[in-house]
């Protein structure tokens, strides 16, 4: 069942997209994650993400 409205679709998108994750056991953190809340790595990337067509 898709998301019509467009608030809340923007909302959903900013919670799975826009996360950090660990380069050394995979864990998924919040956007503003300086260390690792699992292993307490400083190695973070961000979630890869493309635009949908």
């Amino acid at each position: 069942m898709p998301i019509v409205d467009p608030v809340k679709k923007a909302i959903a998108q900013e919670r799975r997209l826009y996360v950090k994750i660990c380069r050394e056991c995979g864990a998924r953190n919040a956007a503003s994650a300086v260390k690792c809340r699992k292993c307490r790595s400083k190695n973070l990337r961000w979630k890869k993400r493309e635009l949908k067509r």
